[in-house]
């Protein structure tokens, strides 16, 4: 028998909640009710058909703190129905992987009417979140008690409601016994294991699962480089210019690793279905506005904004300003030289202990700069995008991920290329490189991971001391979860945590060569970070919504654009050594046209 939409029952007062949403505290009870409503209408008539209650009910309300806070669910036919709807792709039982179709259900391996494990609990919540994203205005021209909240037929109606700050967030919520499974075989334990990436893909999404994958990946790809660099550092010490076997392993390394991650990235995805899953239609991002208009490809009512306008904006005023802070960069860096001068001439002077350990200092301010500067420019590159009214989300991140790449790379790299290349002191760039590399990590480590859950964890104790104190008759738990959960940090998305392995594959891949213990520091630094990222993911941050992805996306051509650079740059630096230049004592035309010739 078809199930159809209409015959659901949205009316269930018990429900396992699923996806919390949060109203500001001065929302008009009119505006609460036509939401409600919006949210449980059957979908012909314009609404989500989804479960909906309040977290507190009217006595619980009076008792405790008036929290706007409101719970989401669906049934199971609902989710299953929305599984169709968004596009999962699932495994059949001949072994092929085809969208799921809720009328074919039995077809599908692990399905089964008495089973809820079909779909995980972060496709349940993505289904709710595109649901809850599709709610579209209809005939209402404002948010019923906020005339200034204009709506057009076809405007999302939570899009419109974040944005006009009526609705404050909305997030899915933590499974705290899965969540304690999943912890017990991922970083509780401190022992040498793969992550279990199909079990954070169930419980996080492929976005996720992704990054976790391909920090492994990128882990024990640097193993091997650091089994060679680590003999070489101790028999090699004092001879800076011995590097050529090292530069040329370099070569093929940072080749060869990105495109076996490329076959098992989509090894992955395919059996996850997202490699063949269809791509849904984009939205204009919520920040986007301009003149209301009628798209020409959708036919629908959206704001307009030419495209001369965004292209002015950014020919006329990005790139300006991202010109003037890599000028700014590199005059940071000629004041970094000057200060190694300095601490240099100090040292010749006197020669002692302590101006020995002086020669470290500039660079470790320089590395602690460069990361504030890192992290000054990311606002500034963020406000800008924004500024540049970008319709897709897509378009906005490929924007901003350009801007960070071009002054991270600049700010990072270029004093190590002054030095290999200008000043060809192949011991400053030894000392540099370790100083950069070492400190950063630290400073990564700190903020990102260890400052943001020592204040997780002192608001936890607040929380949990103030349910404990209440005296109403609530179910304490759920709404301990929530309360504490509605506080935590907001997570970015993948963005830092890619930007991160960027750096530091480019400080491997580039300049390792003269310094080979830095993919032994990179091995260190990453074990720990599998670890605090997990922490960060499990117990600082809210859960974020499950995201399908077949690919790290542009994060893949970053790396090999880093690829390529590392190419030439170890190229160089083989042509520059003098091992090299004794096969070419008379000619260095042959010796240029043979570093050219292995380059290509």
């Amino acid at each position: 028998m078809k199930v159809t939409l209409s015959a659901l029952d949205t009316h269930e007062s018990s429900f396992t909640p699923l996806v919390v949403i949060e109203l500001a505290q001065d929302v008009k009870e009119e505006t609460k009710e036509w939401l409600k409503n919006r949210i449980i209408a059957k979908k012909k008539d314009g609404g989500a058909q989804l479960l909906f209650r309040p977290l507190l009910n009217k006595y619980e309300r009076e008792t405790l703190e008036n929290q706007n806070l409101y719970l989401v669910g669906a049934s199971k036919i609902r989710l299953l129905l929305g599984a169709e709807a968004v596009g999962l792709v699932k495994e059949c039982h001949d072994n092929t992987m085809r969208a799921f179709t809720y009328g074919t259900r039995q077809n599908f391996k692990g399905f089964d009417d008495n089973n809820d494990d079909f779909l995980t609990m972060a496709e349940c919540q993505f289904i709710i979140k595109h649901e809850l994203e599709n709610l579209r205005a209809k005939d209402e021209k404002m948010i019923p008690g906020y005339p200034q909240a204009k709506l057009y037929p076809g405007k999302s109606l939570l899009r419109r409601l974040l944005t006009s700050g009526i609705v404050i967030q909305v997030f899915p919520l933590h499974d705290n016994e899965a969540l304690k499974k999943l912890e017990d075989t991922w970083y509780t334990r401190l022992t040498l294991k793969y992550q279990p990436i199909d079990n954070i893909r169930g419980y996080f999404g492929e976005t996720i699962a992704l990054y976790f994958g391909f920090l492994e990946y990128f882990t024990f790809a640097l193993i091997p480089m650091a089994v060679i660099g680590l003999p070489y550092y101790l028999f090699v010490w004092e001879d800076y210019d011995k590097y050529v076997i090292f530069a040329s392993f370099n070569l093929i390394w940072s080749t060869v690793i990105l495109e076996v991650w490329k076959r098992g990235c989509a090894n992955m995805t395919y059996r996850w279905g997202t490699l063949v899953m269809k791509r849904q239609f984009e939205e204009p991002r919520p920040g986007f506005h301009g003149v209301l208009g009628v798209n020409s490809i959708t036919g629908r009512e959206e704001p307009l904004y030419p495209s001369y306008k965004r292209q002015l904006r950014i020919y006329l005023v990005s790139l300006p300003f991202v010109c003037f802070c890599l000028y700014f960069s590199l005059y940071v860096m000629m004041i970094y030289f000057d200060m190694e001068i300095w601490a240099l001439g100090l040292h010749e002077n006197s020669e002692s202990e302590w101006t020995s350990v002086l020669l470290y200092v500039p660079s470790i301010i320089y590395a602690i700069v460069i990361e504030i500067m890192n992290r000054l420019y990311r606002y500034a590159a963020e406000f800008l995008t924004s500024w540049e009214n970008h319709r897709l989300e897509s378009a906005y991140q490929n924007h901003l991920i350009l801007k960070v790449l071009v002054f991270n790379f600049l700010n990072c790299f270029a004093s190590l290329f002054y030095i290999a290349f200008v000043l060809k002191d192949m011991k400053l760039l030894r000392q540099s490189l370790a100083t950069l590399l070492i400190t950063s990590q630290i400073l990564n480590q700190i903020v990102e991971s260890l400052l943001p859950y020592w204040l997780q964890k002192k608001h936890g104790v607040q929380v949990k001391r103030k349910v404990q104190a209440l005296k109403a008759d609530i179910d304490a738990t759920l709404y301990e979860q929530v309360i504490l959960e509605k506080e935590m940090g907001t997570y970015m998305g993948t963005f830092d945590d890619y930007l991160e392995l960027f750096l530091q594959f480019g400080y491997v891949s580039l300049f390792s060569c003269v310094y080979p213990l830095a993919a032994a520091f990179a091995v260190l630094n990453n074990f720990t970070e599998v670890n605090s990222d997990a922490l960060k993911m499990c117990r600082v941050f809210k859960r974020p919504f499950s995201e399908p992805s077949a690919s790290i996306g542009v994060w893949q051509l970053a790396f090999e654009t880093m690829s390529v650079i590392s190419v030439v740059t170890n190229c160089a630096l083989i042509g520059m050594s003098p091992q090299v230049n004794a096969v070419f004592p008379e000619s260095k035309t042959d010796l240029i046209l043979i570093v050219v010739a292995v380059e290509t």
